[in-house]
């Protein structure tokens, strides 16, 4: 599966990622007999079954791509999705605020398309996934299953976090929600001592809604900040900011719980 360290030639099932020479990005999955179709002419499935990473395919028109297996920042942005995905910008940040490691027990409330579970389940951790939309929580399952296989240590229940939280002595709780406000109560009995609750918000009255409600429980240590990412041109002598940019996305606050009679 992809995001496992893969090696050797591509086979039946994987997924490949081709790249055309204006940087088009086309997202396969590899099946014998199947044919990949373009506007620029088709691609058969069995000349890249066999292959390996790095090698130049030809299509039927005579156009070539680069195939190689996709990293995850490819799949978050390529795989099928209902909601809105968090961007791989977001993505790594919110593992290193949250500080997400290997053997974590991981609460997750709105999985969406699951791409943030394949960042936590990718760095080791143990994820519970609350979702409220039953469609969303399948597609979740079904996007973790084609990237990392159908035994990774995850599970999605349909149910509703602001209404409780059953698991106890969790490492983290992330948050992708319009009012994790809501969750703060629950999360304060769910998570142990030092454990980390982060929530990722599309707008500052909804972080500032946030910062009063942790103000005003056994939180400390909170801090928001968001990430703006910008990509370069660089050709022979022509280097410059590109002029497009992944600007505000969304603001990330995480802040720490605290032991009982901490002040």
């Amino acid at each position: 599966m992809e995001g496992q360290g893969t090696r050797g030639a591509v086979e039946p099932g994987e997924r490949v990622l081709l790249v055309d020479a204006k940087d088009r990005r086309y997202l396969v999955t590899l099946v014998p007999g199947a044919t990949f179709h373009t506007h620029a002419g088709s691609v058969a499935h069995d000349d890249m079954i066999g292959r390996r990473e790095g090698e130049v395919v030809a299509g039927s028109t005579g156009r070539r791509y680069v195939m190689v297996r996709p990293t995850l920042a490819d799949v978050v942005l390529k795989m099928p999705r209902g909601a809105q995905v968090i961007y791989p910008k977001d993505l790594g940040a919110i593992l290193l605020a949250a500080d997400v490691g290997p053997g974590q027990r991981v609460l997750e409330a709105g999985v969406g398309s699951g791409a943030l579970s394949m960042a936590l389940l990718r760095a080791g951790a143990s994820v519970v996934g609350y979702e409220l939309r039953a469609d969303f929580a399948a597609r979740a399952r079904a996007n973790v299953a084609a990237f990392l296989g159908p035994d990774a240590d995850y599970r999605v229940e349909p149910r509703d976090v602001t209404e409780g939280i059953d698991e106890r002595d969790l490492d983290r709780i992330l948050l992708d929600m319009p009012e994790p406000w809501r969750v703060l109560p629950h999360a304060a009995g769910a998570l142990r001592p030092g454990g980390i609750v982060l929530a990722y918000l599309p707008t500052i009255n909804q972080t500032a809604e946030l910062r009063r409600a942790l103000d005003e429980g056994p939180f400390a240590l909170a801090a928001t900040s968001e990430v703006l990412h910008r990509t370069w041109h660089v050709e022979a002598r022509s280097v410059r900011p590109d002029h497009r940019m992944v600007a505000h996305t969304g603001f990330l606050t995480w802040a720490r719980r605290m032991a009982r009679g901490a002040d």
